[in-house]
């Protein structure tokens, strides 16, 4: 007590000097400025993707109120409006089994037309989930009565949720590029600096653990390490699950052809600082690769490797928890370079690719048939 006191006491004689300067601040209320400067910061520690996220739901959540009740968005949101929001967005079934929802029509063409909305019709329950989520976010930060936390809002959601369940519309994920058809694509790598671009994007997604879009386009040769001929340390230091930079395990192995590849990148485009992916503009290296465009590289040579399915950039993060599944690979041991933080993501797909592998599927091995 006697340090807090002498402290405090000067404290104040420095203070004095400044009474005259600045104004005093009231400790049980936050500044008007400080809240601009905390949401600030807020938004700089959140991924650019989760803030377009979050805004795009905003956005339509404006629009749709404001057609719906003919005035502009207030917070807070009142409980009726949340759950008008939810069945006029959820499907459920009538009387001739059909699937109906509230939303009317002129109102669904307007959210389309004005593009709120990709395409008319109810929106897929995870969507309506994510916006739900949004919406709570905001009304805690800014520390408002909750509307999506209301018991009503909360059991009609849990309900939905069951329904859906039982109907067999649940969430699919995109189709995991495994080791065959990863090797399939790699082999249409061969049109030139493009070819030897995405050869070294794919392997560098795949083998350092199943990197997300982001975090492969954020890639910078600074983190890139040679150890040798056939072996890179790639230094991962904010990730999706780790914004902090606190994260222990943050190199990423590049062994064997994904070392061969990125070596050979290097060596053909001339990049030597900044971001590893480039875009190629003719026979020029250009401007570093958006989140995006890794998307549309893994749908390309998917579609020229004559790959049935439906694939996109996750389709590597999956493949790679997949394959560890399918060959043995302790599931720590993957989560630790794909950076897993939830064990029961991990798992659905490390069951996936283990499930072919487990010795209880095969107990009728060598045992003959027998016609009836």
């Amino acid at each position: 007590m006697k340090i807090i006191r002498n402290n405090a006491r000067r404290a104040r004689n420095l203070g004095a000097v400044l009474y005259s300067e600045v104004p005093a601040l009231t400790p049980e209320v936050l500044h008007a400025q400080a809240h601009e400067s905390v949401r600030a910061l807020l938004l700089e520690g959140q991924s650019a993707n989760t803030n377009r996220s979050y805004a795009g739901a905003l956005r339509y959540w404006a629009a749709w109120f404001s057609l719906r009740y003919r005035r502009p968005i207030a917070l807070p949101v009142a409980v009726p409006v949340v759950l008008q929001f939810m069945v006029d967005h959820v499907q459920r079934d009538a009387a001739d089994h059909s699937r109906i929802h509230d939303l009317p029509p002129a109102i669904d063409a307007a959210l389309a037309r004005g593009g709120f909305k990709g395409s008319l019709g109810a929106p897929r329950l995870a969507t309506v989930l994510h916006r739900l989520s949004v919406l709570s976010k905001v009304h805690a930060l800014r520390e408002l009565p909750n509307p999506v936390r209301d018991i009503q809002v909360q059991e009609l959601a849990r309900r939905v949720r069951r329904s859906h369940a039982r109907r067999g519309e649940v969430s699919r994920s995109k189709q995991a590029l495994t080791k065959d058809p990863l090797e399939a694509m790699l082999t249409t790598c061969t049109d030139g600096l493009i070819g030897i671009r995405d050869r070294a994007l794919l392997l560098f997604t795949w083998a350092s653990g199943g990197r997300r879009r982001s975090e492969v386009t954020a890639a910078q040769v600074k983190d890139l390490m040679l150890i040798n001929p056939e072996l890179y340390l790639y230094r991962l230091i904010h990730s999706k699950t780790e914004q902090s930079g606190a994260q222990l395990n943050v190199d990423k192995p590049l062994a064997g052809v994904a070392a061969e590849a990125m070596r050979a990148w290097l060596e053909a485009s001339g990049v030597k600082e900044g971001a590893i992916f480039r875009r190629i503009r003719g026979s020029r290296v250009g401007e570093p690769l958006k989140p995006q465009a890794v998307r549309h590289i893994v749908k390309r040579r998917a579609e020229l490797a004559g790959l049935k399915g439906d694939f996109a950039a996750h389709s590597l993060r999956s493949g790679f928890i997949t394959e560890a599944g399918r060959q043995n690979v302790p599931l720590a041991e993957a989560m630790a370079l794909s950076g897993h933080r939830s064990v029961q993501t991990a798992l659905r797909y490390f069951q996936t690719g283990a499930v072919q592998q487990t010795r209880a599927a095969n107990l009728l091995r060598g045992s003959h048939s027998v016609a009836s």
